[in-house]
């Protein structure tokens, strides 16, 4: 009696993860048919002129679709190179996925689609082929119209570069992950401002440029590594990265160091403390890097204008402190 109930509950266990894997299979990739804001590129010369600082600077875009390890640190210094795209981010358990070419050649980059599609790409997380992106470390669904018209009409100005960028790498975690967490579906409703509050050392567009542009809260916020949801307070750090082999090896770092993100919140006993005026901030971004495998896009952000750092500072200094002591930024996991 008990040999075939454990047989029956056996036959059970198997046919619920079979159906599991199949459903997974089915719906990871699921498509989206989702209309696109009514947006037109434009050819004015200062409409381009905003899109090329936002791309180089605050929007971080040269930090990832670039081609290759020596290139993403040749960026970083300042080289302006053609965005490309190709380059491997790993996911840990999830797989890889590879930056986009951003140049408008008509058979590999964004030449290939339409205005609305790529508007639609970053209003609502969802590719030109239907499936969904990744909204979580593109977090642009909230950029007002405007700034979403600088940055793909300074996109459709550049040089179009053949590259051909091979599909992204998802293991079947990854697939899973996509198929059920939130993080990894469409923005459906997203609440852009009327008009992008003026390049002004002001808490609005400090708050605007921290969530929606340069993405402070995605990577300065705790989150499972797994699912990218939240699990912290926003802005109080404490998300970790794993080493980047290829980048550690690039750089002759040691291959066993982690990175964990600051509080960037102003308690006392914070990274934000030694900051006692904008220009103390300012001048921290105008040195660059000092942690050489940071993920931090230190080159982009250094790039940025003292009004908008000085907006960002406002900002954060406007925040309930948190107090979160995260431990050393630099650090090796302890082994069991």
């Amino acid at each position: 009696m008990i040999k075939k109930l454990l047989i029956s509950l056996l036959v059970i266990i198997v046919v619920v993860i079979g159906s599991m894997a199949t459903y997974v299979q089915m719906s990871w990739d699921k498509k989206y048919d989702w209309p696109a804001p009514s947006l037109a590129v434009s050819t004015d010369s200062a409409v381009i002129a905003k899109g090329k600082y936002l791309v180089n600077g605050p929007s971080h875009c040269v930090s990832c679709h670039v081609g290759s390890i020596p290139e993403l640190v040749e960026v970083d210094q300042g080289k302006v190179l053609p965005l490309k795209g190709g380059l491997g981010l790993p996911l840990g358990p999830l797989g890889v996925i590879r930056s986009r070419n951003l140049t408008p050649d008509k058979e590999t980059g964004i030449g290939r689609y339409t205005d609305a599609e790529l508007f639609r790409m970053m209003r609502h997380g969802i590719r030109p082929d239907g499936v969904a992106s990744m909204p979580v470390l593109m977090p642009f669904f909230n950029m007002a119209d405007e700034d979403l018209v600088a940055i793909v009409s300074y996109l459709r100005s550049l040089e179009p570069v053949k590259n051909n960028v091979p599909e992204n790498d998802w293991t079947f975690m990854g697939k899973v992950v996509r198929t059920f967490s939130t993080t990894f579906r469409p923005i459906e409703k997203p609440t852009p401002p009327p008009s992008a509050p003026a390049m002004a050392p002001t808490i609005e567009r400090g708050e605007y440029l921290a969530k929606y542009l340069a993405n402070c809260v995605g990577c300065h916020t705790q989150r499972d590594m797994m699912t990218y949801e939240a699990i912290g307070p926003e802005f109080a750090g404490g998300m970790e990265f794993e080493p980047w082999p290829e980048l550690h090896n690039y750089l002759k770092a040691d291959p066993e160091l982690w990175l964990r993100t600051p509080n960037i919140t102003f308690d006392p006993g914070g990274s934000m403390a030694k900051f006692k005026t904008p220009q103390d901030f300012i001048d921290r971004f105008r040195m660059g890097r000092t942690i050489s495998f940071s993920p931090m896009d230190w080159g982009s952000f250094s790039r940025m204008s003292d009004e908008d750092l000085t907006a960002i500072y406002m900002f954060l200094q406007s925040l309930p402190p948190v107090k979160k002591d995260i431990g050393e930024i630099a650090f090796k996991p302890k082994k069991d």
